[in-house]
């Protein structure tokens, strides 16, 4: 991305430009002032009319000509044409300044030797900061290009988070429908309660799952209301419990965070299991971290698991964006069975 250049005379006027045009003019009038014998006036237009002379063409040159042969870099020709055309301009004043019937300048010795210091010094200081002007724009164009492409990387990953949650979306809510319509073909009399709590659950929910990130308050409530959930569905096979600090709940997470790993402990440890079992969600900050446990006594990892289904590896891609290497989803068995899904996150 490439910011649109700037019209002429809006680079002309910057004052940036002037105050730093000014300021190098004023090293040589300051220089000779003390030795000039003329009237300082005299001194002062053909430093500063120089000055703003070098500066107009210096302009002139950022947009024009349009094209320039391949091997012609344009710093090099605004470095160049903005040295060389101090002598004659230093020449052009002091051809000005002779009074009519007076021998010309060149001369005059001391009108001559004047005219080699101040073409002299006049070249150097507008070499140099000619050349300080282009590197600092140099500069400037670069961090220019670093926001852009920052700016770009950041949608980039906005739209890769959209992408990872509209993924989710759909593979959450067709589990729980799925257990819904177990219950309905079962012909069990929990079907309609599990039903208006499932409609109640996702009054709450859905809105709230198009968001990049929310706070983990919320998240423990939807958490909260999805066990509860399934408890209705198989309240003999299921018992949980839910313990987080109260300072974790204004801290901001990606959507489904905690509810993935509740999911995933349902899904694939306590429905396979004949005997059910319990599921313990934790939420704790420590040492600046912010650690959320998902403990199940269910039949645990099983031969030939890949982290339990596509829940989890969207799940650290979620963090992995909005967090880099801050953040971390571990896995480990429970003894005698059951799994332990841990995330950690910068509080």
């Amino acid at each position: 991305m490439q910011a649109p250049e700037r019209p002429f005379l809006q680079r002309l006027m910057s004052w940036p430009r002037w105050r730093t045009t000014l300021g190098a003019a004023s090293v040589p009038f300051v220089l000779f002032s003390f030795t000039w014998q003329a009237g300082h006036h005299v001194l002062a237009y053909r430093i500063y009319l120089t000055a703003i002379a070098c500066l107009l063409l210096f302009t002139l040159l950022e947009q024009w000509p349009r094209r320039l042969p391949r091997r012609v870099a344009r710093w090099v020709l605004q470095a160049l044409l903005v040295t060389a055309i101090v002598p004659p301009l230093m020449a052009f004043w002091y051809w000005f300044g002779t009074e009519p019937g007076a021998p010309p300048f060149y001369e005059v010795p001391q009108r001559m030797e004047g005219f080699f210091a101040l073409s002299f010094l006049g070249v150097i200081v507008t070499h140099w900061t000619a050349l300080a002007a282009l590197f600092r724009e140099r500069d400037a164009r670069i961090v220019q290009a670093e926001r852009a492409r920052g700016e770009l990387e950041r949608e980039a990953v906005s739209a890769r988070l959209r992408q990872l949650q509209a993924q989710v979306e759909p593979h959450f809510l067709f589990n729980t429908l799925a257990n819904v319509q177990a219950l309905v073909d079962a012909g069990s009399p929990q079907a309609s309660p599990v039903l208006a709590s499932l409609v109640a659950y996702l009054r709450a929910a859905v809105p709230r799952l198009n968001q990049s990130s929310h706070l983990l308050g919320q998240e423990l409530e939807m958490t909260q209301a999805y066990l509860h959930l399934m408890q209705l569905r198989m309240p003999d096979r299921l018992q949980y419990r839910v313990y987080a600090d109260p300072a974790a709940a204004q801290l901001a997470c990606p959507p489904m965070t905690l509810l993935t790993l509740v999911e995933n402990a349902v899904r694939h440890g306590i429905d396979p299991s004949l005997a059910g079992g319990r599921i313990e969600v934790a939420v704790r900050l420590e040492g600046g971290r912010c650690r959320m446990s998902v403990r199940d006594t269910g039949v645990g990892l099983q031969p030939g698991s890949k982290g339990l289904g596509t829940g989890l590896a969207t799940l650290r891609e979620r963090l992995r964006l909005m967090f880099g290497d801050a953040a971390s989803v571990r896995l480990s068995e429970v003894q005698p069975h059951g799994v332990l899904a841990e995330v950690e996150l910068p509080a």
